[in-house]
């Protein structure tokens, strides 16, 4: 299967950047309407209408869902282009319709799409509600498994930049996680049905990304849904889109994520899944948080009345000004961040730290800055 040129063709060219929200999915999930396959089975705290998106008529059922937290919006697009291919009326397209059914939620939380955060209107991450069940977005969600039945569920994700894969020194492009059913983090046959499902898309993933594909951490948590449906023995996997470098838009990612979704579902369709690949599963490296977007090494700063050299870890903030998402640069840490990588990394070679204010670094503060008298920092990068 050329998975690359499948992308190509299918991807869904109305959806771009990070800021996805009801508004850029309506018209195209309209689109996608042929056959009654559309519904809103739920509104949101602020009233907006969550959908479902049925198609196939296949004995194994996913249940899929994408934007539960609601400013994580590269899964939603690769779900888009895997909907845009299930329409293709291609080969690929009439196998997987009559080998699955899809249950597809592609926006759980449209408040928090909409406001570009991780909570719903009430400020309650849905991924820590499945036991309280507080939140219409949660109930309905519940509701939907218990009525579906799925074979497998897939949840769909975002995750910082600040992840490695591993003790390597490559950014986790995409992550996955088998989640747990207990605190002993035990295996049983469903979370092994996972973590076959995982082994088969790491393995298209590293032709393609060598070394950027993480493993989640699997602590035990009944209030996140992974954990909850493992529990209630449906075999789930837990998708986590990261970053690969240069791509904030997360363009690239997307594609990934897409190739991911493809090769998991075709290595379902091809295998009777029984079978014990957890040691397979546990070689893919565990995600480690050491990564920030800049490191600006060897600044000579002004340090109680002396001067030292020092280092500065910089990370993009998240900011949503009008319909864009502006990133914006602040200092993170001051240190030797010996631990640390930075996906951009720059030798600052002793030059003095200046801001045209204090000349004195403070955490969290919005960074420009200038090295010697050549060198200025905008927004995090260098203009020589």
């Amino acid at each position: 299967m050329d998975f690359e040129k499948l992308f190509l063709e299918s991807k869904e060219e109305a959806l771009f950047g990070r800021y996805i929200t009801l508004e850029n999915i309506h018209p195209i999930l309209n689109t996608l309407n042929k056959n009654n396959n559309l519904n809103v089975v739920g509104k949101s705290v602020e009233g907006k209408d969550i959908h479902s998106y049925i198609i196939g008529t296949g004995k194994i059922k996913i249940l899929i869902w994408s934007q539960m937290h609601g400013n994580e919006s590269t899964t939603t697009k690769a779900l888009f282009d895997l909907l845009k291919l299930l329409n293709s009326e291609s080969e690929w397209a009439e196998k997987l319709l009559n080998h699955f059914t899809f249950y597809c939620i592609p926006m759980l939380n449209p408040d928090g799409a909409k406001n570009y955060t991780r909570v719903n209107a009430n400020e309650v991450d849905l991924n820590r509600d499945f036991q309280t069940l507080s939140q219409p977005e949660s109930q309905l969600l519940r509701r939907i498994h218990a009525e579906f039945k799925p074979d497998f569920c897939y949840n769909l994700h975002d995750q910082r930049t600040i992840f490695a894969s591993g003790d390597t020194n490559n950014s986790a492009t995409v992550s996955f996680l088998a989640p747990s059913f207990d605190e002993s983090r035990a295996l049983n046959e469903v979370r092994k049905k996972a973590m076959c499902v995982i082994v088969a898309m790491n393995d298209v993933l590293q032709a393609l990304i060598p070394g950027q594909v993480g493993r989640f951490d699997d602590g035990f948590n009944l209030n996140c849904v992974g954990d909850t449906f493992t529990y209630l023995e449906t075999p789930t996997v837990l998708f986590e889109a990261g970053h690969f470098q240069g791509d904030y838009d997360r363009e690239i990612t997307r594609k990934y994520i897409f190739i991911a979704l493809l090769s998991g579902l075709k290595y379902i369709n091809e295998n009777d899944i029984v079978c014990d690949k957890t040691d397979e599963y546990f070689h893919i490296p565990q995600n480690k948080p050491i990564f920030y977007d800049f490191i600006y090494k060897n600044i000579k700063i002004n340090y109680d009345n002396r001067q030292i050299i020092t280092n500065f870890a910089i990370q993009f903030k998240e900011v949503l000004v009008g319909k864009q998402i502006e990133f914006v640069a602040t200092l993170a840490d001051i240190g030797d961040l010996n631990e640390n990588l930075g996906h951009f990394e720059f030798d600052a070679e002793e030059k003095v730290y200046s801001d045209g204010k204090t000349n004195i670094p403070k955490i969290g503060q919005n960074f420009d800055f200038y090295l010697g008298d050549n060198v200025k920092i905008v927004n995090g990068l260098p203009i020589l």
